[in-house]
């Protein structure tokens, strides 16, 4: 019990520090990623979506789920990944957001905004 217990807290820790080197990377405050709602706030920030995406992912449900999938997926983008790359974000996160964060990726910048200013081109 004991062992699982620290490998638990391992793998915690291991989490908020992928995270916490993640916002860094897209400059913001690394701290940010422990305070439970402004976290998501910041994560909005990084790929470039509104703030009221944070109502949509919290207060609709199965519209919940598609949000949140879409985040990941431009988290990944924002950092120059791919599809295959947001498919380990979500079934693998363990060990994809530590590459993320403590890895060679670097921020591209929002991806959202991105999409955004091509779809009215």
């Amino acid at each position: 019990m004991t062992i699982g217990l620290l490998f638990y807290l391992g793998l915690i820790v291991l989490m908020i520090v992928s995270a916490w080197k993640t916002y860094e990377k897209a400059n913001q405050p690394g701290w940010a990623c422990i305070i439970p709602i402004y976290s998501t706030i910041v994560w909005l920030r990084i790929i470039g979506k509104p703030w009221w995406w944070l109502l949509l992912l919290f207060f609709i449900p199965i519209v919940n789920i598609i949000i949140a999938i879409r985040m990941i997926h431009l988290l990944s983008k924002s950092f120059g990944k791919g599809t295959g790359f947001t498919f380990g974000l979500i079934f693998l996160p363990f060990i994809f957001y530590p590459i993320l964060g403590l890895g060679d990726a670097t921020y591209q910048g929002p991806a959202g905004l991105k999409q955004e200013e091509s779809n009215y081109l």
